[in-house]
């Protein structure tokens, strides 16, 4: 088999005493990859179903309430990209260190990892809600200020809550507990979608569900909904990881300092998947200013009302690349190249296969789908538009799986800046660049920009595969020829 030379410490190998999430990690990895990879796309199924209704239900107060979350909404992807960022590279931290049998370093990339997080939650916080008015007044939102400022600071308050969901979710995902990872997700969704309602709508609305019951939030409800069911999760979580005390990873901050190596092992992977996620939103807002200088603010409300069903789309994929993730960890932990290459073709002939049915339905379905989003008088002029999303978006979502997993990969290995730049090569070069292209040069209008959206992911998912591809050739090679100590 390709091996690497092990340059990974072993101490604390007697003290292991593996899980049966542990021992999943460091078994065959298609099977790993799989058993993995299910629990998390039922989560984020409900996840995203979530986002879905919330969409539903806020379309029913009008465009511009659509367009007020969807204002926020590059601004939420921060957040969680920086919690999904460190989250990751924690994880992948303690997957490698399982797989190199080190039970003292698991321990204490757990500790690192919490730690970091409540300085960033707290760096987040005060600024952006402080400054929330000018910010989103600087990026277009005049038509929807008010109701964009009471929404963005009500989930702005609550960023150490969506910290501590996502990280603590990421480390029990990166020691191979994805049963319980995926519940805690579950609880989350299936709360915020009984809430949603309830926080938006009034006695008086003629919504059947809850019979005259509702607190008449606006969409400010929508905001409060979120934040009490990610609050819940948080609870459950603490309680296993720090009450319970049932995990692998086990979280001591008595006499904590921190660690050079340790904080160079979790940032090198999550720092690049914050910045690349990060770059992910910034592209959101740039895109958001492209399409209002295009289509106004009815086009806002368009893309962010097809990118929640885009989102349900790839969600397979996000649960697969979770997967991968941790079994690369653990893999390359082991020095192990061949179990490496096997887990990634696995993952992307799953990823792809599925796709292409995703891709099938939302093309064939698009004006069903739309209908859903378009019934209030207010959205029905943006129905047309939406439909049109659908249809030439659905063209990228098989590739995908090439270029995301193959990130997945790299960040599993502790590659995170490979990642990063395949990311950053669509993200933020070629998505607004070809969108400007088609929409102006073209004369394309709105399609345009979708239609630059689809060229520019399909083009870096193929350039990821090739990468990551050469990267693992690579990697055998060593372990045929190993250099010098």
């Amino acid at each position: 088999m390709g091996k690497l030379p092990s340059s990974v410490s072993e101490k604390g190998k007697p003290g292991m005493s593996p899980t049966k999430g542990v021992k999943t990690l460091l078994g065959n990895p298609r099977k790993a990859v799989l058993k993995l990879a299910m629990p998390m796309i039922l989560a984020m199924s409900v996840m995203t179903v979530y986002n879905l209704v919330d969409a539903f239900w806020v379309s029913g107060l009008g465009a511009g309430a659509l367009a007020a979350v969807g204002f926020f909404f590059p601004f939420f992807f921060m957040v969680m990209a920086i919690a999904t960022g460190l989250g990751t590279g924690g994880g992948a931290a303690i997957s490698r260190r399982i797989g190199a049998k080190d039970r003292e370093g698991v321990d204490r990339v757990g500790a690192h990892t919490m730690v970091i997080m409540v300085l960033m939650a707290v760096m987040i916080t005060v600024p952006f809600f402080l400054l929330a008015r000018p910010i989103f007044l600087g990026i277009g939102a005049e038509d929807t200020i008010d109701d964009t400022v009471a929404y963005a600071r009500v989930l702005f308050t609550g960023t150490i809550i969506i910290f501590f969901a996502n990280v603590s979710n990421a480390l029990l995902r990166g020691e191979g507990d994805a049963r319980r990872a995926m519940l805690a997700m579950m609880l989350g969704g299936v709360m915020n979608i009984i809430l949603d309602p309830l926080f938006i709508f009034g006695p008086t609305h003629p919504g059947p569900i809850f019979g005259g019951v509702g607190l008449d939030l606006g969409v400010v409800g929508a905001a409060w909904a979120t934040l009490v069911a990610m609050s819940t999760t948080s609870a459950i979580l603490f309680y296993w990881l720090f009450l319970k005390k049932n995990t692998f990873a086990r979280f001591r901050f008595r006499g904590f300092r921190f660690d050079r190596e340790i904080l160079r092992d979790i940032t090198r992977v999550g720092l690049p998947a914050s910045v690349q996620q990060l770059s992910m939103s910034f592209t959101m807002i740039l895109m958001n200013i492209i399409i209002v200088g295009v289509a106004g603010s009815d086009g806002v409300a368009v893309y962010t009302t097809g990118w929640r069903v885009s989102t349900l789309g790839i969600l397979p994929l996000l649960g697969i690349a979770t997967a991968v993730v941790s079994v690369s960890g653990a893999a390359y932990g082991q020095r192990d190249i061949d179990k490496l290459n096997m887990g990634h073709n696995y993952a992307v002939k799953l990823g792809t296969m599925i796709e292409v049915v995703v891709a099938v339905f939302i093309f064939i379905f698009a004006a069903g789908i739309t209908f859903v989003f378009t019934r209030s008088p207010d959205t029905i002029r943006i129905a047309d538009d939406l439909v049109l999303y659908f249809q030439i978006t659905a063209i990228f979502y098989p590739g995908v799986a090439f270029g995301m997993l193959s990130g997945a990969l790299f960040q599993g290995t502790g590659k995170g800046s490979y990642a990063l730049i395949a990311t950053l090569y669509r993200t933020v070069l070629m998505t607004p660049a070809l969108a400007l292209v088609f929409a102006y040069v073209f004369d394309m209008g709105l399609p345009g920009i979708w239609w630059g959206f689809v060229i520019a992911n399909l083009s870096s998912s193929v350039i990821t595969f090739i990468w990551a591809k050469i990267y693992i050739r690579n990697l055998k090679k060593r372990s045929v020829n190993p250099l010098p100590a």
